[in-house]
């Protein structure tokens, strides 16, 4: 078996920068030639095996709630309702503030959310008027975020997972629920009950290249209506 020596990588990376620093290089050129080299070389690209995210089930989710609701900590219960039906990411949750919602329409404004994008999810109707019992309660102590600790303060992304572990724990759930998969399960469901990845998209904050064509074409009027004629099935 032929053994090789390699140059280390640092010094031959100051080899070939002597060869390309004076002709000034992009991205793309250099994305180019490295592609060109690895097929000189007859070098394979090697993947990762994909594994699937793990997406709790409905039966589950009910199982988790319930042992949410029997706390009867009622702001765990709408915390945690909030995150099943909207979907939002755990960083954007703990910056919803209260003027944020919009009780009328049903919707809460994310702002600033992944990839510094604003955006508008819904929630449903059957859950305003708690939200706005909430709201008001909050608000009257001064607070200003949509959830606050004892302390007037906005939760930590980390207080919040440690919340929904505590409930995963109570419910005897051998896999953790953590708010990514509270997400996952959402739009899950969503996907199950026949909703189009592109009615989806506009509330989810996800971006597809494939369609965004599509997307751009649809309103968040639009995706909150089919949204609301099924979430009456919503397992929670």
């Amino acid at each position: 078996m032929t053994e090789f020596i390699r140059t280390p990588v640092k010094q031959k990376t100051k080899q070939i920068l002597k060869l390309l620093r004076k002709e000034n290089p992009d991205y793309n050129y250099l994305r180019e030639l490295f592609r060109n080299l690895r097929r000189e070389l007859e070098v394979t690209v090697e993947t990762l095996e994909k594994k699937l995210p793990y997406v709790p089930t409905e039966e589950e989710i009910r199982k988790y709630y319930q042992a949410v609701w029997q706390s009867r900590n009622m702001l765990h219960v709408i915390m945690i309702k909030t995150l099943l039906y909207t979907g939002v990411r755990v960083s954007e949750l703990v910056n919803i503030q209260i003027a944020d919602v919009d009780l009328d329409r049903c919707q809460i404004r994310i702002n600033q959310g992944k990839g510094k994008k604003d955006r508008i999810v819904p929630f449903p109707e059957s859950f305003k008027e708690i939200l706005a019992i909430h709201s008001e309660t909050t608000r009257k102590k001064g607070g200003k975020h949509l959830f606050e600790s004892t302390w007037k303060k906005g939760y930590t992304t980390r207080g919040i997972r440690k919340i929904l572990e505590f409930y995963t724990k109570e419910a005897g759930i051998t896999n953790s629920i953590s708010p990514h998969k509270l997400r996952h399960f959402l739009f899950t469901w969503l996907k199950k009950q026949g909703i189009d990845d592109a009615m989806i998209q506009p509330y989810s904050g996800h971006e597809s290249r494939q369609s965004l064509e599509i997307y751009s074409k649809l309103s968040i009027g639009d995706a909150q209506s089919n949204y609301e004629k099924i979430i009456g099935k919503f397992p929670v």
